[in-house]
């Protein structure tokens, strides 16, 4: 095998144990739970509207709001796992830059919450 390849041999043995895992889990789902499906059940369920009503239905602001929300905080913790991975590298600068990152992050997520965007009702 090429040095080079050998490298991703973990990660080869990573998505095959994570594949097996997973289908485990599945198979024991089906196999262990109760399959009685009833027409609720059975039914598209989008946005917390009744399914089988008028299309053209206005949405709340409030779906779209969460929605927004979850993407621009989620993105914003996915910027933690590179720095994390490079921090011995970056030093103090690297870690006050991040440290000023989750100050306007927390700054916003309390915004958020004082102007009651977290409420869903």
């Amino acid at each position: 095998m090429q040095p080079v390849l050998a490298g991703y041999l973990p990660i080869l043995v990573f998505i095959v144990i994570a594949g097996v895992i997973a289908s485990a889990m599945t198979g024991g789902a089906l196999i262990a739970a109760r399959q009685k499906p009833y027409p609720d059940k059975l039914s598209a369920y989008e946005c917390g509207f009744e399914p089988f009503d008028d299309a053209r239905r206005r949405f709340d602001v409030r779906y779209y709001l969460v929605a927004i929300l979850f993407i621009i905080f989620d993105l914003e913790v996915a910027f933690l796992f590179p720095w994390a991975v490079s921090l011995k590298g970056i030093g103090v600068f690297g870690f006050l830059s991040m440290l000023g990152f989750l100050g306007v992050l927390t700054v916003g997520f309390v915004y958020e919450w004082c102007k009651g965007a977290l409420e869903w009702e």
